[in-house]
């Protein structure tokens, strides 16, 4: 006999509590907030729309839109423009750069012209220092204007020959050679002083200039140089003639060269101005002339033995 089979229990009716919106399934344990993190992700884009989050402002950009910043990088600006154009006004006071770029205007057509005047005054004819509209050219197109190339790289070889002149005596020391440095300075800047007193006195009106001064004083060294250098190669008889030969020669060409200028009123009527002042001048030409062989000598004897 068949038994019925017993019949499925009925579902159990149990009411699933619903969670409000915006609040996590009561059953999990721990809150979904990686939709939350999206949402606010997804928020905030990029520029371009491409779901990346906007850069933060950096502080130099922020610090540059505030008004008040911008106001006061103007303002320090403008200071440090009035400060560097008042450096470089007391600069060119003090240093005259501007005239000094004219005196190393050289090329080296006009270095090899310049040192065969040097050596060989006697063979040039015209003196003049050529102008174009009431300035004078520079010196690599007029041989007969003074630079101040030759005479600064002069005295550094100068210096170097010293050294070497004194190493091969075993009498080479820091000391000794800078003594020789100085000393050379020294007598430079004497002979400037001295001569500049001597126009202020005598009253001369002369476009001749300090560094003119420097440049025309700095040519002996050339000659000092070719003096200890063949007195290094043939003993003393080499130095004394070249030496010699130098002193004559500088001696030609500084009476030459400043005839033109300490007597520029005489050159510039053509005729010799007689007077008591006008023999003074010429008296002041010779004795600056005559002082470059006695200080050739005197700076180049102790070098040679």
């Amino acid at each position: 006999m068949n038994e019925p089979h017993p019949s499925p229990p009925a579902a159990s009716k149990r009411r699933i509590p619903v969670s409000p919106p915006g609040m996590a399934d009561p059953h999990q344990l721990f809150d979904d907030t990686s939709s939350a993190q999206s949402r606010g992700f997804g928020a905030q884009r990029g520029p371009g729309g491409l779901g990346y989050p906007a850069a933060a402002a950096s502080p130099q950009e922020a610090f540059l839109a505030d008004p008040v910043s911008n106001m006061a990088m103007a303002y320090g600006s403008s200071l440090a423009a009035q400060g560097k154009e008042l450096v470089d006004k007391n600069i060119d006071r003090f240093i005259p750069v501007t005239k000094l770029k004219y005196y190393f205007a050289v090329d080296t057509m006009y270095v090899g012209k310049k040192l065969g005047l040097l050596f060989f005054p006697y063979l040039h004819q015209d003196w003049e220092v050529q102008y174009q509209q009431d300035t004078p050219v520079a010196p690599r197109f007029d041989i007969n204007a003074p630079d101040l190339y030759i005479p600064a790289m002069a005295f550094i070889t100068y210096i170097l020959v010293a050294g070497l002149a004194l190493g091969t005596q075993d009498r080479f020391s820091p000391d000794l050679l800078g003594l020789q440095a100085s000393s050379a300075l020294a007598w430079l800047t004497l002979e400037v002083l001295a001569i500049l007193l001597s126009l202020y006195l005598l009253t001369v009106n002369t476009d001749l200039t300090t560094i003119d001064l420097v440049a025309f004083l700095g040519y002996k060294y050339v000659g000092m140089i070719g003096g200890v250098l063949m007195g290094l190669l043939f003993g003393k008889v080499g130095y004394y003639l070249v030496l010699g030969w130098c002193c004559v020669s500088i001696f030609v060409f500084m009476i030459r060269t400043l005839r033109l200028k300490i007597l520029a009123e005489a050159a510039a009527q053509g005729v010799p101005v007689r007077g008591a002042r006008n023999q003074l001048r010429m008296y002041l030409t010779m004795a600056v002339a005559a002082a470059q062989p006695l200080l050739m000598y005197w700076l180049t004897f102790h070098l040679v033995r």
